[in-house]
């Protein structure tokens, strides 16, 4: 008889979390969420992508009351402040939007109360995440959160739904999952990550890698027209002008509404799913 019995590698929390189980965990990240995904019957999702800074109105009122109880408040800091107060609306947006399209989404009438269709996901995390999974929560939808490990702490927002939170190491994965099942995507104001999320879902749909049709709100008309000004882009020939009709601007939340319901009614209704109507292309 051996004088120990030896640890089942997959018990090895050494071996799990070192260089050498890398594909191990990478496969964990993928394998988990479409486990929990499938028995929460979530059929397919609308994605929201904005900054985690935002405020909610309330929050940046009481912040800029803060700034301005100081006693020698910079004007640098009061203009910060006003600044997050201005954006908060994008907050308020993001909630309205993702309330609307829940409700339509619950008044379907699916035959199979266990399956939701269009879903709202988000990064997980507080600002337009923690804004559009609110929305959703409030509307009586099964909202989704998927949080990112950071240096600086970053936890999940308390409106995703119970057994719906969860929490990637990998930012790849992350993304693919935020984009996989998702049969519309809005892009609220935000900074590198929000823009990194939109060029690549903007890439992914360009070059028909996603070959579903996935309908692209950029929110904001003020501050994307600033961020994203692609036309010097066609006048050098390194994009198509077509390509500028691969999203939908708006400053609205009823012309935003109005346009995923109608786009998602045209085409995605009737096919559930993170497939496609036709030839199916994973992302």
């Amino acid at each position: 008889m051996p004088r120990h019995k030896p640890e089942k590698a997959f018990k090895n929390m050494d071996f799990i979390g070192s260089r050498d189980a890398r594909v191990l965990r990478l496969m964990a990240e993928y394998l988990e969420p479409e486990k929990r995904l499938r028995e929460a019957g979530i059929e397919d999702t609308v994605v929201f992508f904005g900054s985690a800074r935002t405020l909610s109105p309330s929050e940046a009122r009481k912040n800029l009351k803060k700034v301005k109880s100081r006693k020698r408040p910079t004007s640098k800091a009061i203009l910060q402040a006003e600044r997050l107060l201005e954006m908060s609306v994008y907050y308020d947006a993001a909630r309205e939007l993702a309330f609307r399209l829940t409700k339509w989404a619950e008044e379907l009438g699916l035959p199979d109360h266990r399956t939701h269709r269009f879903s709202v996901v988000t990064g997980g995390g507080p600002g337009i995440m923690e804004a559009a999974n609110r929305g959703a929560s409030e509307a009586g939808g099964n909202t989704i959160g998927m949080n990112i490990s950071l240096p600086f702490e970053q936890y999940p927002n308390k409106y995703i739904a119970k057994d719906l939170a969860f929490e990637f190491h990998y930012f790849f994965m992350r993304k693919f999952w935020l984009v996989y099942m998702a049969k519309a995507a809005v892009i609220m104001p935000g900074g590198f990550g929000t823009l990194d999320e939109f060029m690549e879902v903007l890439t992914l749909v360009q070059t028909e890698k996603i070959r579903r049709k996935l309908p692209i709100i950029l929110f904001g008309k003020d501050y994307w027209s600033k961020i994203a000004n692609f036309d010097p882009m066609v006048e050098y020939g390194t994009i198509n002008k077509e390509d500028l009709h691969l999203f939908h601007m708006t400053d609205s939340v009823d012309e935003a509404f109005d346009w995923l319901k109608s786009q998602l009614s045209e085409w995605a209704v009737d096919h559930p799913g993170a497939g496609l109507t036709t030839d199916v292309q994973k992302v």
